[in-house]
């Protein structure tokens, strides 16, 4: 058994941490990065593994910084299952949209203010399986 830090390292943001052995991948926490600029400019960096590889992934709560990649990660190809609590499960359909809904206004407002050059995309935003 094998166990990589793939996030929430040198920080308390970005949780992701990967068990695995010959034949499974399980990803413990799917977190965004939150803070300083220099933390968040991380969600936006190639996952540190190939997305389709990881077979489940398993919450330990809904926190944006356990849960925010969620997202990001079915959207790079990730298709196993995503097991947490029924409580995090209820939690994961309010915050996860809750959450790309003020990433988008602020990338709105950055754009508009021409703080960034980036243009605001909408995304979708998934909730994890109960």
């Amino acid at each position: 058994m094998k166990l990589q830090f793939l996030g929430a390292t040198g920080t308390v943001t970005g949780s992701r941490y990967l068990l695995s052995d010959d034949k499974h991948r399980l990803l413990v926490d799917c977190g965004m990065y939150q803070g300083v600029k220099t933390l968040r400019r991380r969600n936006w960096a190639r996952f540190p593994v190939e997305p389709s590889s990881i077979n489940a992934v398993v919450l330990t709560h809904a926190h944006i910084d356990h849960t925010g990649y969620l997202p990001a990660l079915v959207k790079n190809g990730f298709k196993g299952k995503i097991y947490c609590t029924t409580a995090t499960h209820e939690l994961c359909k309010v915050l996860l949209p809750d959450a790309g809904f003020l990433q988008e206004e602020d990338a709105k407002y950055a754009f508009r203010k021409k703080f960034s050059k980036q243009n605001a995309t909408l995304l979708s935003f998934s909730s994890c399986d109960g």
